[in-house]
């Protein structure tokens, strides 16, 4: 079987974040290419599929109210499965350090979640090793910096990226900690070009953190003598930030205002600029329009010019891609670029490490090796995953320890179902979830497959809108959807694992200290960011033990790295051990 590419840095660095006493028989492993699993003991291997789903953005929330999602819809089959017979379900941490992130204030994303699901080990995550780069100062040694360095000091350097505190696709801290060391390397001219958030942070905060930021650069120009501007921006969903090829248009607004200095907005002041795009509030955060920067001269203050450096500076990779490739790569035919000036780009983190994509980046990439796919093919399995475009990444590229494409096409099927493009969520909150179930069902049923995984996106795309109602029914979907699975793995014979990724859609509104909902102008105020709550893990089927499963007394830090053994025990195989302790015990009843 194949191991799928790795780039050079990858094998350099090959054994990061597993533990010392097996790295050594890894490497010798690795280069035997022998990633086959032993049969497990007890759970015998039924030859029937198993059905791993995940409710991406779907947890379990302390407070019972009007505002939990969840609670609100109808999910008679959520309920069945905690209805189970004791030990075969409990919650699991799906935030902080439990899924690879810096401290437990962090909250869990897709990205994160997937990683850990998919790898059966808490590795390191992108915000956590761009910490470590700018705290030892190594970023500034590496051979990234080294390629952006000469234009960066002699020209222009552009930082692109989400402008919050969200820890989910970028940090203010880091943003500014990459400026100041910019400058340290003789950097004398800076253009900021920041995406609004609203969705991993409170939203209507855009117009503070244009603020905060206008200040800061302009303390940082005249502290250090030099010129650091912000330059353009927009909202993440209608600007730039794009993931999956699900709507280019997002992209070329992007490259448009950041590159070319285009924008059907211009202001002189950035933050009554995006003040004025706000319309007193009545448009989110996410959907703000592309603006731009202009001087006395009535031209952008910021455009990329020849000799110019580039750097993204989320350290997430989904919604980066895309406009990584608009900027780096010479044949491009997604939208008519109309200039692409002669400068040097690089990422913060290599966002691709299949297409090197960018092919220069001043952070290496958390490296997941040893993920359950590779095992899972390496012993002959056949696998379905499927999700539409939203999440097909999480259920591919993030499960196979962020491997794009096919370990072994001779034995995976991966089935995108096309998101709707155009409209918000919250306008069909079904999204393409009933798609997703009836590609799923029949792979259940052909008798194809062994392992068969999918994602429901809607629980966490809807409830990144805030729009409460349309949450609900996104849940209540979900739940119809997860039945129809269960009802056709029991028809297959075979065994099921449900789970979720991350919360969000179970708390919609802001809650003070006490726990009470955020009311502003008599409403609520609205949520929209992932949140700290743990998620359901259910499983069953045929030939487990008796009670001895899903246990919460013992393992109780347990998260969702442990769902990667679980489910292998559940295929009738033994885990790696240098995996996270499965959830199943069979030690009696």
């Amino acid at each position: 079987m194949a191991e799928g590419h790795r780039s050079t840095l990858a094998d350099e660095q090959f054994g990061q974040g597993l533990p010392e006493h097996s790295e050594a028989a890894l490497r010798e492993e690795a280069a035997a290419g022998d990633f086959r699993l032993a049969p497990h003991p007890t759970i015998t291997r039924i030859g029937k599929p198993l059905l791993l789903i995940v409710m991406d953005g779907l947890g379990e929330s302390k407070f019972h109210d009007e505002f939990n999602a969840v609670e609100q819809a109808n999910t008679p089959t959520l309920d069945a499965l905690k209805e189970l017979a004791p030990r075969r379900w409990r919650m699991l941490k799906a935030h902080g350090t439990a899924v690879g992130l810096p401290t437990d204030a962090d909250m869990g994303n897709s990205e994160v979640g997937h990683n850990a699901l998919g790898a059966g080990q808490i590795v390191d995550q992108g915000a956590k090793c761009v910490d470590g780069a700018l705290a030892t100062g190594s970023l500034f040694k590496l051979d990234g910096w080294k390629w952006i360095e000469a234009n960066a000091v002699a020209g222009t350097l552009h930082l692109i990226g989400l402008l919050s505190d969200g820890g989910v696709h970028s940090r203010y801290d880091q943003l500014t900690l990459l400026m100041e060391g910019a400058i340290q390397q003789g950097v004398k001219r800076i253009r900021l070009h920041v995406l609004s958030d609203g969705r991993d942070v409170n939203d209507n905060t855009a117009v503070a953190w244009v603020e905060r930021l206008q200040g800061d650069v302009a303390a940082l120009s005249q502290r250090l003598d030099v010129d650091v501007r912000i330059a353009s921006g927009g909202g993440r969903m209608a600007v730039t930030m794009d993931r999956y090829e699900s709507d280019w248009r997002v992209v070329q607004r992007g490259y448009y205002a950041h590159v070319l200095g285009e924008a059907p907005h211009r202001f002189k002041d950035p933050v009554q600029g995006v003040r004025e795009l706000k319309k007193g509030n009545t448009v989110s955060d996410q959907y703000i329009e592309a603006w731009v920067v202009v001087g006395e001269d009535g031209e952008s203050v910021g455009r990329v010019a020849d000799g110019d450096a580039v750097v993204t500076f989320n350290f997430r990779a989904d919604r980066m891609v895309e406009i990584s490739q608009a900027l780096e790569y010479p044949k491009f035919d997604k939208f008519d670029r109309k200039r692409w000036p002669d400068f040097r780009f690089a990422g913060i983190m290599q966002y691709d490490g299949d297409l090197l994509l960018p092919k220069h980046f001043l952070v290496p990439p958390p490296l997941i090796e040893r993920a359950s796919e590779q095992y899972v093919v390496g012993t002959g399995l056949r696998v379905f995953a499927c999700s539409e475009s939203q999440k097909i990444g999480h259920v591919t590229f993030f499960w196979n320890g962020n491997r794009s494409g096919y370990l072994d096409p001779k034995l995976e099927k991966f089935e995108e179902i096309p998101s709707d493009q155009g409209i918000s969520f919250d306008k069909a909150p079904a999204m393409k979830a009933r798609e997703i179930a009836a590609a799923t069902k029949q792979a259940l049923l052909s008798g194809k497959y062994d392992f068969v995984r999918c994602n429901f996106a809607n629980p966490d795309m809807v409830g990144h809108t805030g729009n409460l109602k349309a949450a609900i029914e996104a849940v209540t979907v979900t739940d119809e959807c997860v039945k129809v699975l269960l009802d056709a793995v029991d028809q297959a014979g075979g065994r099921f694992l449900v789970t979720a990724d991350h919360g969000n859609a179970e708390e919609m509104s802001q809650r003070d200290k006490a726990g009470n909902p955020v009311i502003k102008d008599g409403k609520p105020v609205e949520l929209t960011s992932h949140t700290l709550n743990p998620v359901l893990c259910a499983i069953g089927g045929p030939g487990l033990p008796g009670r001895g499963c899903c246990w919460q007394d013992d393992l109780p830090n347990a998260g969702l790295a442990n769902v990667t053994a679980t489910f292998l025990n559940l295929l009738g195989f033994e885990a790696p051990d240098f995996y996270k302790p499965t959830l199943i015990t069979t030690d009696g009843e």
